[in-house]
Formats: structure tokens, sequence, C-alpha cells
């Protein structure tokens, strides 16, 4: 009794140190990790003992679980190969050649190139060329050429039966040009503004027919006020953003304005609607040789001025159809370079570059032409 003490005054530490089944099982399975030993526990309450053993227990097997979750024992990540298939489907330039849905060249009548995978935004053909300092000038050559030197010359040869056979081959011209003007600034499909453009056309020929050839100037121009308004208005009510109705505005008011004046050729004088779409007929082919830009338009001038008193010496104007040749020939020019201009498509060399020389001379043959008479 001397020796022992009461169980209600037994140190709490010495009986853990004595046997702790949570310490012996932890040193047998997990001496190789080194774990701090547990420190003596200052002295406790007899009640208290369980509650201290649950805790240290709870603690070790706290312990053990951080361990599995140590980053030292998972096996490293690496990176997997990358095929050089892989890579090469990456680009190192600023953009592709145009590929279309299946793998193929992209439309060349689009006018933009294709998405890449690098995250570059489309551009136009017109800027790539610019940036690989070519020039974005194509001119439509010798097929659309003579596409306008057949057009022209039917012009030419109903102007001398009369004003009903001349509408005709006037119609398909302004047909042409609506829809032609609408491609070459890039808008495409564009079927209400080319429509609205080629009703206004009509609508122009239509007051011409009736008001006759002494009221031209103000059918064309009544026609073309009235459509610039109506153009506005219809405009206005589209819920497009501010900047594409400006630009939808400025398109659809340009090519209706075009087609209106190439009513010209219906407004003057029969000889010299022969004389001057004879001239830009033979003008547009003499452009198209291959030949350096400034022999070529010299060239064209010349042929022009030939073609105006060849044809005009069959007519009442005689040697004054040089004059008309030349002027008609220099507005024909003035279309040609337009509808080159900009890097265009095939699809705007068979339109634009067809039409727009024989509408721009319509103003060129109905004031010389006037003058002369």
């Amino acid at each position: 009794m001397s020796d022992q003490q009461p169980y209600g005054q037994q140190h709490y530490g010495e009986s853990y140190e004595g046997y702790d089944p949570y310490q012996q099982q932890y040193e047998q399975q997990y001496e190789p990790q080194q774990q701090p030993q547990p420190q003596p526990q200052p002295q406790a309450w007899p009640g208290q003992q369980q509650v201290y053993d649950d805790a240290q227990a709870q603690q070790y097997t706290q312990q053990w679980q951080g361990q599995t979750w140590e980053t030292q024992m998972q096996a490293p990540v690496t990176a997997a190969p990358v095929a050089p298939a892989a890579v090469a489907q990456v680009p190192e330039t600023p953009y592709l050649p145009a590929q279309g849905a299946g793998g193929g060249a992209a439309d060349a009548g689009s006018g933009y190139g294709p998405a890449t995978v690098a995250g570059n935004a489309r551009i136009t053909d017109a800027q790539r060329a610019r940036l690989e300092g070519r020039s974005p000038i194509i001119e439509p050559g010798m097929q659309p050429a003579a596409l306008t030197a057949v057009l022209g010359l039917l012009l030419s040869g109903t102007a001398a039966v009369g004003s009903y056979a001349l509408v005709v081959p006037l119609v398909i011209l302004q047909a042409v040009t609506a829809a032609g003007w609408f491609r070459l600034n890039g808008m495409w499909p564009a079927r209400q503004g080319i429509a609205l453009a080629f009703a206004g056309a009509l609508t122009a020929d239509v007051a011409l027919l009736a008001a006759g050839r002494e009221n031209a100037p103000a059918a064309i121009l009544g026609t073309l006020g009235a459509w610039v308004l109506l153009t506005l208005v219809l405009q206005l009510r589209s819920h497009a953003d501010p900047d594409t109705r400006m630009y939808g505005l400025m398109a659809t008011v340009a090519s209706a304005a075009l087609a209106i004046i190439a009513a010209g050729h219906l407004a003057a004088d029969a000889d010299a609607v022969t004389v001057g779409a004879a001239a830009v007929a033979v003008a547009v082919l003499a452009r198209a040789l291959p030949l350096p830009t400034p022999a070529s338009v010299v060239v064209a001038l010349l042929a022009a001025a030939g073609a105006g008193v060849a044809v005009g010496g069959m007519t009442e104007l005689g040697s004054g159809g040089a004059l008309l040749g030349v002027a008609a020939g220099a507005c024909a020019l003035v279309g040609h370079r337009v509808a080159s201009y900009d890097y265009p498509s095939r699809f705007v060399h068979f339109t634009a570059g067809v039409a727009l020389p024989l509408a721009a001379a319509a103003p060129a043959v109905y004031l010389v032409g006037r003058a002369l008479a």
C-alpha cells in the first residue's frame, strides 16, 4: 500500500508510457517514416483518460492519411509526345491558302481568306496582296472585254433601228451594272439592293419613253432623286448597326445611280449612240491587249477615235464622230479601271467589268452627241 498510489492519483503520462496500443501499432507499421514521438502529456483526471486516448488515435490517423497524399510519393507526370504532323498543322504565317469546305481551294468570288487555327482574323485578298507587296489591281482581261464589245455593238446597231429596239440591250446593261456594283463592293448576296437599283433603271427607261428625248434630263434626274429618297427611307427602317446601314445606303445609291445614268443611251441622239457604243467596244478590246498600261491606254483612245471617225462617216455626225469616240472611250476606260480595283473576283470581271465601261460612257454619249447635233 505504501509503494502504490491510489487509482485516482495515478499520472496519465505514466499509464500512457506503460501501454499504448496505438503507439505500438504505429511504430511497427510506419517506423521508416520517422514520425515525431508523442510528448508526455500533463496529468489528467481519471475520467479524461479515454478522451485523451481517442484524441491521440485521431491525431495519428490524420497524420497517416496525410502521408498517403505526399507529392513526393507520386509518379512524375510527363507531357505526351507531339507528333510532327500535329506540329505542322499549326501555321506560322499570318494566313493560309484559301481552303473550302471540302479541303479544296475556297471560292475565288468570296473575297475573304479562310479562318486559321492560330486565331488570326480573316483578311481580304486585296489586303493579302498589299501585305505581300503585290498590286490589288487586276484587270478583267480579254473575255469580259469581248462581252463588252458584243453588248456595245448591240447598242450601236439597235440605236439605228429605233428606241424600242434599243431598250432590249439597254435593260441587259442596266441589270448587269446593278449586280456588278454590289459585288464590286463586297456585298453579296444583296438581292434587295440589286432589285431596287434595277427597278430604278426600269423606271427611268419608262419615263424616257413616255416623255421623249426632249425631256430626258427631267426624266433621268427625277427618277434618280426619287430613288435616292426611297433608298434612304428603306435603310432607315433597317435593324442593322449604323455602319452597316451607311455602307448599304452608299452602295445602293451608287448602284441605282449608275443603272439610271446608263439610260442616257436611250436619251441621246440615235447617231450619237451608234458612234459612241461602237467606240467603247473598240476601246475596251484595245485596252485588253497585252501591252504596258500607258501604251495600252494610248492605243485604246486612238482606237476609239478611229472608230468614231469610221462609224461617224456613216451617220450625220461625220468627222465629229472622232471627238465623240474619244470622249466615250475615255469614260469607258474609267469604268474599266473601277472594275479592276481592289483584287476583284471573276464574277466582278464578268459583271462590273462588262457593264461599267458602257454605263460610264452614257453621259458622254448624251452630252457630246447633243453638242455635235
